[in-house]
């Protein structure tokens, strides 16, 4: 499973934007947080997720905390 960094959050739109461990970014919505409430992410934290190719290209899902 990929990790990376969480690097961008917009609550009020409730997306956000994270880096893999490679430097490539991938969007991700408030429904694909796993374990943790969307609001209480931050930028920095890092986390562990799956890719899944959605309408509009690849996005992160099953995004999970690993580190708070």
């Amino acid at each position: 499973m990929p990790s990376g960094t969480i690097v961008r959050l917009m609550t009020d739109k409730a997306f956000g934007f994270l880096s893999d461990e490679g430097g490539v970014e991938h969007f991700f919505h408030q429904s694909g947080v796993q374990g943790a409430v969307f609001e209480t992410l931050r930028e920095g934290q890092r986390v562990e997720f799956t890719v899944e190719e959605s309408t509009k290209g690849p996005r992160a899902c099953d995004v999970r905390v690993i580190e708070t």
